[in-house]
């Protein structure tokens, strides 16, 4: 039997990583799109190139049978560069899925794309699903809420100041979660399946009801970090929009909380849409959040995170 092969953007990144791990246990071949050199692996063809380059994307969309976007921009100071990093990317890799003759295309979204008016992110996000439907390809949109696990930088301030005791968070809002091993199972499971998931948009989360509020999720990662009380303050809308001025102000491109990330993360709701999930046959979350949250701190701890 021919092995199959998966075409694959943003495999060096967080949640490309873990996917491009499972895919290979799961049988596939990946031809994995990297802007730097990568020790060989097996199960492995690395693909030297970007997303603004035509001629690698057809490179590694070649002999493929799936083609999977996970790449795409979080942070960046720019509309344009918002524009250029998800909408525009996401035109290239399906005309390279086109071109190759690759049918079935898995689209990593997010569910800021729910609210494309409130930042420069979940506008560039929307544009990019838009591009996709509009394609005469096989599609799946998945719609990521927050995704935590081994290798992710973007909670790990929140895991730190747990450990202090104490959590600065949004104002008041819910939010869902997921942890990366389970969003990749499902990326790999979307990958094999032709039937039921074809032109649908799906919402996963780790299977808790109506989400989690900010503060209950705080108070999970103080669990996992071994605090029995972590003290949580909310910080108001203004105080958090005001905070984006004054970080993109004084690191400029460096700055982690700009404006536009402000305003996404002061939304009051995260929470993925019940109807919205994947079905039940196809997929279902396997790990418990509190086991995956202490999981994820273990990870920390050998790596010198925390």
């Amino acid at each position: 039997m021919t092995q199959p092969v998966l075409a694959m953007t943003g495999a060096t990144g967080f949640v490309g990583g873990t996917t491009l791990r499972l895919a290979i246990d799961a049988g596939w071949h990946v031809r994995a799109l990297t802007r730097r050199p990568q020790p060989e692996r097996e199960g492995v063809t690395w693909i030297a190139g970007a997303l603004d380059q035509p001629d690698s994307l057809a490179e590694m969309a070649a002999g493929s049978d799936v083609v999977m976007h996970i790449a795409g921009v979080v942070n960046v100071p720019t509309r344009a560069a918002f524009e250029a990093g998800n909408a525009t990317a996401t035109g290239h890799v399906i005309d390279a899925a086109r071109g190759a003759g690759v049918a079935r295309f898995i689209h990593v979204s997010s569910l800021a794309a729910r609210e494309p008016g409130l930042s420069d992110y979940g506008g560039s996000k929307e544009r990019a699903e838009i591009i996709v439907r509009d394609s005469d390809l096989d599609w799946t949109i998945v719609r990521p809420p927050a995704v935590f696990g081994p290798g992710d930088t973007e909670m790990l301030d929140l895991f730190r100041m747990a450990r202090r005791g104490i959590a600065l968070l949004p104002p008041t809002g819910r939010m869902s979660a997921i942890y990366v091993d389970d969003l990749a199972r499902l990326l790999v499971a979307l990958a094999a399946d032709r039937d039921t998931s074809v032109g649908a948009i799906y919402e996963p989360d780790d299977g808790r009801a109506d989400g989690w509020s900010h503060r209950s999720f705080a108070r999970a990662i103080g669990r996992a970090v071994g605090r029995s009380h972590v003290a949580t303050l909310a910080i108001p809308r203004s105080v958090l929009k005001a905070g984006g001025r004054i970080d993109k102000l004084v690191r400029r491109s460096r700055a982690k909380l700009t404006p536009d990330r402000a305003r996404y993360i002061a939304h009051p709701d995260w929470v993925a849409t019940a109807g919205a999930h994947p079905p039940a046959d196809l997929w279902r979350p396997e790990r418990d959040t509190d086991d995956a949250l202490a999981e994820t701190v273990r990870w920390y701890r050998r790596e010198g995170w925390l």
